[in-house]
C-alpha cells in the first residue's frame, strides 16, 4: 500500500492549511502568506485544491479519482459529495472521534484491527461507514496502552482533549464508540474547501 511520506508542516504551508486539521499542534514560523505572492495558473489552483484533499486524508491518486468518480454518480453536487465520501472513510472515523492523533495514526489503528462497525471487526481504513453504524473500539483494545485514560479525557485521548466531534456522529455514553447519525456535509469540516475546482479539473 502506498504511503504519502510528505512532511506535514512543509506540506500544510504549501497547501495554505492549518497543522491543526492534521492534528498536529505546531505553528511555522515561516511567512504563511509567503507562496501567495507567487502566480499560479487556473489548472495550478485547481492541482493544487486536489492535493490538498488528498494530503488531508491521505489518500493517493488512484483511489482519490475513485472517490470522485463515486460522488458523480451520488445525487447533488459532485464536490460537496466528495466531502461525504472521503468524510465517511473510517479511519476519518476514527480521527473525529478523538481515538487517534492523526488521520494517520487512525489508519494505522483500524489497519491493526483495534475498531469495530456494528460489532464486526474492520481493518480496512477505506471503509465508508453508513447512517446507522456502530464505530467502537474493540474490547481488547480498551485496556490498550494506548488508549488508557480515556474514560477520564470525555472518550478521547489526552493528547486530541478539546478536539469538537462532529455534529454527524453521536459519542455514546461509554464514550468508546459513536454512531453516524446522518451523512457528514462540507458544513462540517474543519478547513476550507473549494470542491468545485476539483470538479472543474476532473471534467477537463
Amino acid at each position: 500500500m502506498a504511503v504519502n511520506k510528505d512532511p506535514i508542516l512543509k506540506r500544510c504551508r504549501y497547501l495554505g492549511i492549518s497543522p491543526a486539521v492534521m492534528g498536529i499542534d505546531k505553528k511555522s514560523n515561516r511567512n504563511p502568506n509567503a507562496n501567495s505572492r507567487k502566480k499560479i495558473s487556473e489548472y495550478g489552483t485547481q492541482l493544487k485544491e486536489k492535493q490538498k484533499l488528498k494530503f488531508i486524508y491521505g489518500v493517493m491518486e488512484k483511489p482519490f479519482r475513485h472517490y470522485f468518480e463515486l460522488a458523480e454518480k451520488m445525487e447533488g453536487k459532485a464536490g460537496d459529495n466528495l466531502i461525504t465520501v472521503l468524510e465517511s472513510r473510517l479511519d476519518n472515523v476514527a480521527f473525529r472521534m478523538g481515538l487517534a492523533s492523526t488521520r494517520r495514526e487512525a489508519r494505522e489503528l483500524v489497519t491493526h484491527g483495534h475498531f469495530t462497525v456494528n460489532g464486526q471487526r474492520v481493518d480496512i481504513p477505506s471503509y465508508r461507514v453508513s447512517v446507522g453504524d456502530e464505530i467502537a473500539l474493540g474490547e481488547k483494545s480498551r485496556s490498550s496502552v494506548l488508549f488508557k485514560g480515556s474514560e477520564q479525557t470525555v472518550g478521547i485521548l489526552e493528547k486530541t482533549q478539546g478536539r469538537t466531534v462532529p455534529l454527524w456522529l453521536e459519542v455514546s455514553n461509554d464514550k468508546f464508540s459513536a454512531k453516524v447519525t446522518r451523512l457528514p456535509n462540507p458544513s462540517d469540516i474543519d478547513y476550507e474547501a473549494e470542491t468545485h475546482l476539483i470538479v472543474e479539473l476532473y471534467s477537463k
